[in-house]
């Protein structure tokens, strides 16, 4: 069985030779991890889809201008969910848009399930995940977005650390906050909701914090 060629594999094939299959490749192999990063940063389909867009001419830029001199650094989703993390912050100047989720009216709690008791397991299952998805649109930015890297990204503390200019201990401080923030959210709610959602979201939240 042939191996799959490396992601510092086809950076080289790509920086050295200009190897467009090998590209796309590494963009299909992390589309959506990348994808999901924006669209939980920017709430907005069509905006994340744009976006996304810019992080790869953003990457094309760079390797093209590294061209026969490309050295691995890391690894390759790391840098682009840098790369993806200052374009978001970029659209966010320019729209003069940046505040914390919590000052403003996004319509939260009129998201949350009325009806779950009536629904099928299915059901059940799908809105406890789109809940815990508004729970964590909810939190203030810097929480939110190392959940994002750690949940969907699936990144190390360390990682994220270096993708937003932080120490460790700032990175781990802002995780163990945003799942106090979240705790809350589901205790606040959990007597609304299906019955054992909250033990249903504690193991969730359990899942996110593995090192």
């Amino acid at each position: 069985m042939n191996t799959p060629p490396s992601d510092d594999e086809l950076l080289t094939a790509y920086a050295e030779r200009g190897d467009q299959l090998a590209f796309r490749q590494l963009v299909n192999r992390h589309k959506d991890r990348v994808y999901s990063f924006i669209l939980g940063m920017v709430h907005d389909a069509e905006l994340a889809s744009d976006l996304f867009q810019d992080t790869f001419l953003r990457v094309i830029d760079v390797m093209q201008r590294r061209r026969g001199s490309y050295k691995p650094q890391g690894r390759f989703i790391g840098w682009v969910l840098m790369i993806a993390r200052n374009v978001v912050y970029d659209h966010k100047r320019s729209r003069k848009k940046w505040k914390d989720v919590s000052d403003g009216d996004d319509g939260f709690w009129d998201r949350l399930p009325d009806d779950a008791e009536a629904a099928d397991e299915a059901l059940h299952l799908r809105e406890r995940s789109q809940w815990l998805s508004a729970c964590i649109n909810n939190l203030p930015p810097a929480q939110r977005e190392v959940v994002l890297l750690r949940q969907d990204a699936e990144l190390t503390f360390r990682e994220i650390a270096e993708i937003t200019d932080v120490s460790i201990n700032t990175a781990l401080g802002r995780m163990r906050y945003a799942l106090i923030n979240l705790q809350k959210m589901i205790d606040q709610q959990s007597s609304s909701y299906a019955p054992g959602a909250a033990r249903s979201q504690n193991v969730q939240l359990t899942a996110v914090t593995h090192v």
